[in-house]
């Protein structure tokens, strides 16, 4: 075989090479990208959810005080709903975190968890 054939295998196989080294780059920022939106998403919602919950659970405290006791009932209404959402919201959260960490490993063959801080 002619060295002339050989070296140009190596060259092809090194430019292949690099070309799904960066590749694997590329999709590993899209899905860290994708983990980072869904999660600032999820997050927000969460907050602001909650941030709602505490200020009808305050308000509804100062209408219970009222002689009526239909604005505490609605109250709690209003408070269980916004909780469930804003579990429902940090649960999304979370699990959209997952991706970050995914898209982030050192070592995707890995099947455990390489990050020492996690463990």
């Amino acid at each position: 075989m002619p060295l002339e054939k050989i070296v140009g295998d190596v060259v092809d196989n090194i430019s292949a090479t690099a070309k799904a080294e960066l590749a694997l780059l590329e999709a590993r920022t899209e899905l860290a990208l994708h983990g980072v939106t869904w999660t600032a998403g999820w997050g927000t919602v969460a907050a602001s959810a909650l941030g709602i919950a505490m200020l009808a659970l305050a308000f509804g405290a100062i209408l219970a005080l009222a002689p009526h006791v239909g604005p505490f009932v609605a109250t709690l209404i209003v408070v269980a709903v916004l909780l469930a959402v804003a579990g429902f919201a940090g649960w999304r959260a979370q699990k959209s975190y997952a991706d970050i960490r995914t898209a982030l490993r050192r070592d995707l063959t890995n099947e455990g968890i390489d990050d020492a801080a996690d463990a």
